[in-house]
Parts: C-alpha cells; sequence; structure tokens
C-alpha cells in the first residue's frame, strides 16, 4: 500500500523534524553527548551528517536526472552556534529546491529498480524519513526519546519496504512470507525469495514471521533503533527475526 504524504505536507515534515532535531542539539546538557543509536557518533557529527545529507539532496534536486554524486565538503572550526546557524540555512535550501522543482520534476536518486519513482516527490519523502529517525537519535543522545508521529511513521514503513528491503541484497535464508501489522491499522505482506522482498496483496493466512505493535515502534525497530522486544511477534519461524533486521544495509 501507498501512504506517501501529499508534496506540501512532506515538506513541512522535514522543516518540523530538522528544526527538532536542532532544538534537542541546542538544548543538550551536554554538547558532545553520545548517540548510542549510531556507533561512534557524537551530537556534533550527527548534526553535521544532516547539514550534509541536506546538501547533498538540494544538489540532486536542483540538478535534476543528470546530477553526479559527490559529498559536500563542510566548513570546518564552527563553534556551536554557527553550526546549528547551518544546519537551519541548509534546511532552508533544501526547501526552497524542492519547491521551485515540484513533486514529479526527474531526480537522481539511488533506488533505480524499486517500485519508488525517480522523481523530486520521491526524494522529498526520502529526507522525512532520514530527518526523522536522525531526529530520534539526538533524543535517545540526550535520554528523551519520543515516538515518530503516526503519519510520518505509517509513510515510513512503506517507504522502507520499498527502499531499504527492495535495494538489500538477495535473501539467502529460504523463501518466507513477512506481515507486519500496525496498532493503527495498516498493514503490508511481503515475500521474501533469492530475487529479494516484494510486495504482496495482505491477507490473514499464516506467516513465517509478523511483526505488530504502534507504527512508530515498528518503523523505529526496522531502523535498529529499538530493541526487537519492542515488537510483537509471532509465527511459524521466530528465528527470522535477527536476520530480517540484520538484512538491510542502513547508512
Amino acid at each position: 500500500m501507498a501512504l506517501t504524504l501529499a508534496f506540501p505536507a512532506l515538506l513541512a515534515q522535514i522543516d518540523e523534524h530538522s528544526a527538532a532535531l536542532r532544538r534537542t542539539v541546542a538544548a543538550a546538557p551536554d554538547p558532545r553527548a553520545v548517540v548510542p543509536s549510531c556507533p561512534g557518533w557524537r551530537l556534533p557529527d550527527l548534526l553535521e551528517h544532516v547539514t550534509v545529507v541536506q546538501r547533498f539532496w538540494t544538489s540532486a534536486v536542483t540538478a535534476g536526472a543528470g546530477f553526479v554524486p559527490s559529498r559536500p565538503e563542510l566548513e570546518t572550526g564552527l563553534s556551536a552556534e554557527q553550526e546549528l546557524a547551518r544546519s537551519a540555512e541548509t534546511t532552508a535550501d533544501l526547501l526552497k529546491a524542492l519547491r521551485a522543482a515540484g513533486p514529479d520534476g526527474p531526480c537522481w536518486t539511488w533506488w533505480p529498480g524499486t517500485d519508488a519513482p525517480q522523481t523530486t516527490g520521491a526524494a522529498a519523502r526520502h529526507q522525512v524519513q532520514e530527518v526523522a529517525v536522525h531526529a530520534h537519535d539526538a533524543q535517545l543522545a540526550v535520554g528523551a526519546p519520543q515516538s515518530v508521529v503516526e503519519e510520518v511513521a505509517l509513510d515510513g514503513i512503506d517507504e522502507f519496504l520499498v527502499l531499504s528491503w527492495g535495494t538489500a541484497d538477495h535473501w539467502t535464508h529460504g523463501p518466507a512470507r513477512v506481515r507486519l501489522r500496525t496498532d493503527e491499522g495498516p498493514t503490508w505482506l511481503v515475500e521474501l525469495t533469492a530475487d529479494g522482498a516484494k510486495a504482496l496483496a495482505p491477507d490473514e493466512d499464516p506467516v513465517a514471521l509478523e511483526l505488530a505493535g504502534p507504527a512508530s515502534e515498528l518503523l523505529l525497530t526496522l531502523h535498529r533503533r529499538r530493541p526487537p522486544t519492542a515488537v510483537r511477534t509471532t509465527g511459524a519461524d521466530p528465528a527470522l527475526l535477527p536476520l530480517l533486521l540484520d538484512w538491510p544495509r542502513l547508512g
């Protein structure tokens, strides 16, 4: 099922979650707190990463389908206040580029071959998930994690299955069907084979593994921000859970 938010809503969520990340970093009792969900990172590293990612996608959206990927270079030696200001400016630049291109503009992406389009709208959708998860990372660093809002979490699960599972290496653990069921209602059914993951029309037939819980918990578990115990697991083969969570390569 496709739960993509309308383009203006995607832009609003990018803005809101980027600002939430900066507020958490600015108010952190320890400005260099360890980010437990991102091994080796502290809060300044997290903020810098999001700045780099948003600059990258600003360039991609502006250039369109002909974009040649390259890592943006950031000025070093800035104060904490300057880094926060740079982050805010970068978010504003990204939103300006997205608005100028519109939702249907052609855009380079790293997900050709999936069911996700190579458009500005799809890039915006992914940037919502990027910054929503990293805003949660910042909250974990200060010991005040919050749930991802329902509409973002539901859309994030759908996007994760298309992009993260859709671009993962071949599934090597034998054919299996996996169901994801949210307490809010939406359900997904995925068939795993040597060819990868394929979305199926949801049904109530027996599956190898079912993950169930609030949409936020399911999304954060898929992103390895919550332990597997954060969701309810049933099915004929619960041993698939750690294999499934370790399957996609997450940035």
